[in-house]
């Protein structure tokens, strides 16, 4: 029994350090193949830790300390919301622990007053009301297949749950492309410098404000890419391998339709949202019940 709890505690520990440096590489990535998908050259893939680097060491200009306070909450509960997940811990909880750090981002960014960011922080809640309910349905899922919410228990299985949870998991992979902020759905913010609101909720983000949140969005990234993988892992050690070709294939197709595709409006990203979790989440979970 202390043996495994020292052991989730470890992961924890390690989810704390090396997230932000897997995050990294993989935004470096994501400008290495969009820029190649655009035939351009790109930016080298350690860039985006220049970058960070960069912003950590500008002058503080902040409209008032508050907006800094909630940055820093918004990086604590995505922290929290990932290390509990890779520490064994209830899915669910994981899961409102994320959609507490998605307020508190909005919080930070009303806090500026700002007409550009307020647009943002309005959109960022349409985007949580599009891809919620898809996202507690994978908790539901992970359930209905495993027979708990536990992910320690998850990975002990002998089946994979994407067995028995297929429809949550195109559904779940469907709602990650506004949980990456990515083309068509990147309405509150984008990685991108020139959409019609400037940079969304980040608009008065400078400095480490801006440096924290970007270190959160890879932390976040992480996170959520750890869900993917757990669809496929089981007590079987060779299906960490598949776990992690999964992850590299979803994350290049969310790549793939972000360099595809033009941003929606808001009502067309709800309805498409909304009816893709009640096609794949529903009817997965109606067969479910009936098995």
């Amino acid at each position: 029994m202390v043996e495994a709890l020292w052991g989730r505690i470890g992961m924890m520990v390690v989810y704390a350090v090396f997230a932000p440096f897997i995050g990294g590489l993989l935004d470096g990535m994501d400008r290495k193949i969009s820029a190649r998908m655009q035939g351009r050259r790109g930016p080298g893939i350690l860039q985006p830790f220049y970058d960070v680097m960069k912003l950590s060491k500008k002058q503080l200009l902040s409209v008032n300390k508050f907006q800094l306070l909630m940055v820093m909450s918004y990086l604590f509960f995505v922290m929290l919301s990932g290390a509990l997940f890779f520490g064994g811990c209830d899915m669910l909880l994981c899961f409102f622990s994320l959609s507490t750090a998605a307020m508190f981002l909005i919080l930070a960014s009303t806090s500026t007053h700002s007409p550009f960011s307020t647009i943002g922080s309005h959109r960022e809640m349409v985007q949580m009301m599009s891809y919620e309910p898809m996202v507690l349905l994978t908790a539901v899922g992970f359930y209905l297949a495993t027979g708990t919410f536990r992910v320690m228990d998850v990975i002990k299985t002998d089946i994979p749950a994407i067995a028995y949870a297929p429809g949550f998991f195109v559904g779940f992979a469907f709602v990650l492309t506004i949980k990456f902020r990515k083309s068509p759905f990147d309405l509150s913010t984008t990685h991108h410098a020139h959409q019609e609101v400037v940079k969304g909720v980040t608009t008065e983000m400078v400095g480490i404000e801006y440096a924290t949140t970007t270190v959160a969005e890879w932390y976040e990234n992480v996170f959520l890419l750890g869900v993917v993988g757990l669809f496929f892992v089981t007590s079987n050690p060779w299906s960490y391998l598949v776990a992690v070709l999964a992850v590299l294939v979803v994350y290049f197709i969310e790549i793939l339709i972000d360099n595809t595709s033009a941003r929606v409006k808001w009502q067309l990203m709800l309805k498409l949202a909304w009816g893709v979790t009640l096609v794949t989440g529903g009817l997965n979970l109606f067969i479910l019940e009936l098995i």
